[in-house]
């Protein structure tokens, strides 16, 4: 007995295979001639003919990397894409239209539709099943597809003798030979879910088995179409691992790195920023971005406002972590940043002047710190002083490599002296643990503020990710532990103020 989910899932899709059914119309008076013309025809034309037999998908004209997309896939029979295009670029609506295409054309007979549960790969397959049985276009010209006895909502097999099945992840594959053809079609749609992106070791045995139980069904000697569909989640997750060893990562997000809509035969630009504006940030980066934020346990929300003149500040400090490097003085890992940031204190609030974050090498990382300097020399803060890590990890890595940097740099550029920079040798505990201690009730109570200018520019959405996702688990915390050890030493500078009696003239606070 169906419950009230199942009886409105199944309630939707009669009108699904009613709207399929009227909406393919077909001339009955066509001839034969005329009728295998014009199959030929369409069949040359993969756009036409995606067009005609499915006009309830068809609705917008192409975007181009939808026309790269399929020209991939049918120059390549054997082939592993994954398509981490944003909600509504259509990857499962034109992924569907591009395997039909090769089933019913003769080039493709076992199909795998594997998803994050079995349920829920039933769904993604229903479409296939329903318009296999009631669209009259492919009915009148490749035949009848629904078979007698092999017509189930989770496998099903054409009269042609093509085989469609759902598999949820986990599930054993075996038993999926069509006859003694193996699977030459996987499509995994959806294959990841919040909950388990949130424990690597979920993720982890989800691979395992898509690489060691999944993938090897297939036969060495026929070619194998794989095509993943799914946006990138988390930072780690079962996309972003199968992207690693696919033959193409397509990432296309809502709109381009201009901010133009990808698709504006469908989705214009007012209607994204309506979308944009009726969620929150971090589900539109991760939905329509691909840039999923994860929320940590520290920061929730990030303050901006007006910061006063620099120079007006008690205190103002720019701190630098180069972060260690690979030898050749590259990016070391994908999750290193190298980091370096202003700060300045006035009436016990801290504000954030300027935030440099990036993967960089290191002569880019010895350019910020020139630029740095050039910021505070025109907003008149003077004394100047830099500090940059050096604790026993880095103290070789900074002698060795970032301080001959500087000097070459400073003889470069003209200069009679070097940027004035002081080594940080502080041994310092946990990092989290210092982030959270240090920084956590400043921005609690409001009075860690990010000056308005930096809001939207590229160094701070990264500075501003990271933020966010500080937590006890997170490996990539480089920016709020720039800004930690700014914070640091101000509170340090500023407690020994306090606790010495100065007599004479006022000195300037700047250090």
């Amino acid at each position: 007995m169906m419950n009230a989910t199942d009886k409105k899932f199944w309630a939707e899709w009669e009108a699904f295979r009613d709207n399929i059914r009227k909406s393919t119309p077909v001339d009955l008076d066509e001839s034969p001639l005329a009728k295998r013309k014009r199959i030929a025809d369409l069949e040359k034309n993969p756009e036409k003919w995606f067009k005609y037999y499915f006009p309830t998908h068809y609705t917008a004209e192409p975007a181009p990397f939808h026309l790269k997309a399929t020209k991939r896939i049918f120059e390549n029979p054997e082939y592993y894409e994954v398509r981490s295009w944003s909600r509504e670029l259509s990857k499962s609506g034109r992924t569907m239209m591009e395997v039909l295409y090769l089933v019913l054309t003769g080039k493709k007979f076992n199909i795998l539709m594997v998803s994050s549960t079995y349920d829920n790969a039933v769904r993604l397959l229903m479409p296939y099943k329903t318009i296999l049985e009631s669209n009259n276009r492919i009915i009148n010209d490749y035949g009848t597809q629904q078979s007698i006895g092999k017509w189930e909502a989770g496998e099903f097999s054409t009269k042609q003798g093509v085989a469609f099945r759902a598999l949820g992840a986990g599930q054993t594959p075996r038993g999926t030979k069509n006859d003694a053809i193996r699977p030459d079609v996987i499509l995994i749609d959806d294959i990841d879910t919040d909950e388990e992106c949130r424990n690597k070791e979920r993720i982890k045995f989800k691979m395992q088995w898509i690489e060691e139980a999944l993938i090897p069904t297939r036969s060495i000697s026929v070619p194998l179409l794989i095509i993943v569909c799914g946006n990138i989640i988390a930072k780690y997750c079962c996309v972003t691992e199968m992207a690693k060893k696919a033959d193409f990562h397509d990432i296309i997000n809502i709109t381009d790195k201009y901010g133009n809509s990808s698709w504006p035969q469908k989705n214009s630009a007012e209607m994204i920023a309506r979308v944009a504006k009726t969620i929150s940030s971090n589900s539109f980066q991760k939905e329509y971005k691909n840039n999923p934020i994860t929320e940590g346990d520290t920061f929730k929300f990030i303050t901006y406002g007006v910061a006063p003149r620099i120079s007006s500040c008690e205190r103002v400090v720019c701190y630098a972590d180069p972060s260690t490097s690979d030898k050749n003085g590259g990016v070391k890992s994908a999750a290193s940043h190298k980091s370096l940031i202003i700060v300045g204190f006035k009436n016990y609030q801290y504000f954030i002047y300027r935030v440099w974050v990036d993967q960089i090498n290191n002569s880019g990382f010895v350019d910020w710190i020139f630029d740095a300097e050039d910021y505070l020399d025109r907003h008149g803060v003077d004394p100047k002083k830099i500090y940059i890590e050096n604790n026993s990890l880095q103290d070789p890595f900074y002698t060795q490599v970032i301080k001959p940097l500087i000097e070459k740099r400073t003889t470069e550029k003209h200069r009679n002296d070097r940027p004035p920079i002081t080594p940080d040798r502080r041994k310092k505990p946990d990092k989290f643990a210092r982030i959270d201690g240090t920084l956590e009730p400043l921005n609690r109570e409001g009075n860690l503020i990010f000056d308005i200018k930096l809001k939207g520019t590229p160094y701070m959405v990264t500075m501003e990710e990271q933020m966010l996702s500080v937590s006890v688990a997170c490996k990539v915390m480089d920016g709020p532990d720039a800004l930690e050890g700014a914070v640091w030493i101000i509170q340090k500078r500023t407690a020994n103020a306090n606790n010495t009696y100065v007599h004479g003239a006022r000195v300037n606070n700047h250090f």
